[in-house]
C-alpha cells in the first residue's frame, strides 16, 4: 500500500547540488521513517540520510557536512539536499519506508545521480 516517488536525480559536475525528493503515498506518513540509501558497487545500499517519524535525523558517512534532509508532513514528502557533490556521490537513490522496530521496507524506483565533469 505504500508507495514512494523519487525525483530530482540528474548529472551535475562537481561542486554543484541537486535536490532530490521522496513523495509518500498510501500508509499515515507519520509512522514511518524515510530515508534516503545510495546505491554503489555490488548493488549494495548504503544509507545517505534518514529522518524519524519525529524528526531526528542520520546520516551516512558519505552525506557528512554536506547534505540535508527535511520531512514535509503536510505534503507527505522527504526531500534530500545536496550540495558539494563529488564524484563519488553518484550512483541511484533510492527512497525507503519502514516503521520504527519494524521488519518491512517499502522502496521506491529510484532516481539516477551523476556527478562528473
Amino acid at each position: 500500500q505504500v508507495q514512494l516517488v523519487e525525483s530530482g536525480g540528474g548529472l551535475v559536475q562537481p561542486g554543484g547540488s541537486l535536490t532530490l525528493s521522496c513523495q509518500f503515498s498510501g500508509h499515515p506518513f507519520g509512522t514511518y521513517f524515510i530515508g534516503w540509501f545510495r546505491q554503489g558497487p555490488g548493488n549494495q545500499r548504503d544509507l545517505v540520510a534518514e529522518v524519524s517519524t519525529y524528526g531526528i535525523k542520520r546520516f551516512g558517512d558519505s552525506a557528512s557536512g554536506r547534505f540535508t534532509i527535511n520531512r514535509d508532513s503536510d505534503k507527505e514528502m522527504v526531500v534530500l539536499q545536496m550540495d558539494n557533490l563529488k564524484p563519488e556521490d553518484s550512483g541511484v537513490y533510492y527512497c525507503r519506508a519502514k516503521r520504527n522496530g519494524l521488519p518491512k521496507e517499502f522502496w521506491g524506483q529510484g532516481t539516477q545521480v551523476t556527478v562528473s565533469s
